[in-house]
């Protein structure tokens, strides 16, 4: 079997492994971020915003805030399905295993980042079908909401992973979701238009990645952005470069994979 036919069938079993895993415990991985995003849309979209009434563009705030809770909903589930799935490997010494192995590093992380973002795919979709009961939406540009929603999901499979690498035990794994995580969540527009910020609060917003990602959906998917879509693109490849390359260097070092 030639290196890259051995390499294809390693990356479908870690794959393959990654789904089975998320589909076998569905009321943990799918069910309670559905639950969550329908009392957000609940209480945001319904209870404030009939308050609230239009928003940026004429958009009722319900649409407002939809795509910035589908994305964030992607973004959180792609961050806990690999950091939780990796570093359970690494806890029961499965990753020394494949490090010994003639796999390819490239493989592992791109077998863990595959199975984070058909994680958060899955309940992205979840999201966004509950969404519509709640409201209508039409799809302006599909093509950049699909790649901003790859993107999004990539660059947060990529710092679980991170993550994961570093952690020592299982509450190191809940350390940056609650206090880095979260604030960046609730500062990166999806419940609002930064414009409407005062300064420095504004500017600090715009050093936010998550701003980027919602805003990048929204367009893709109201039409309306507060960045350029051309520089939130740009900044999610840099941050998917950036991580692809300290993940691929803590692997080929070993650093808290090796005992």
């Amino acid at each position: 079997m030639s290196n890259t036919a051995a390499n294809l069938v390693a990356l479908n079993t870690v794959v393959r492994r990654e789904i089975v895993r998320i589909m076998r415990i569905w009321t943990q991985t799918l069910i309670p971020p559905a639950i969550t995003m329908t009392l957000y849309f609940v209480i945001f979209g319904k209870l404030i915003g009939s308050r609230i009434g239009t928003i940026q563009g004429g958009f009722s705030y319900m649409q407002y805030i939809v795509p910035g809770l589908v994305m964030m909903s992607i973004i959180t589930n792609s961050y806990g399905n690999i950091s939780s799935s990796f570093f359970g490997a690494k806890f029961s010494r499965a990753v020394e295993e494949m490090l010994v192995s003639p796999m390819p590093n490239w493989v592992i992380l791109l077998g863990y980042v595959s199975g984070a973002v058909v994680r958060g795919l899955v309940v992205g979709i979840l999201v966004l079908l509950i969404a519509l009961f709640f409201t209508d939406l039409h799809v302006v540009h599909p093509l950049i909401t699909l790649a901003s929603v790859l993107l999004g999901a990539t660059i947060f499979s990529l710092a679980g992973f991170v993550n994961a690498i570093y952690a020592k035990k299982f509450d190191d794994i809940a350390l940056v979701p609650t206090f880095v995580l979260t604030p960046l969540t609730y500062l990166g527009g999806v419940f609002y238009s930064v414009n409407m910020l005062g300064e420095p609060w504004q500017a600090i917003s715009r050093a936010n990645p998550i701003l980027y990602m919602v805003n990048a959906f929204r367009f893709g998917v109201l039409g309306i952005s507060d960045v350029h879509v051309g520089v939130a693109f740009a900044v999610m490849l840099a941050f998917v470069a950036g991580l692809s390359i300290v993940a691929l260097q803590l692997l080929k070092r070993g650093i808290g994979l090796r005992s």
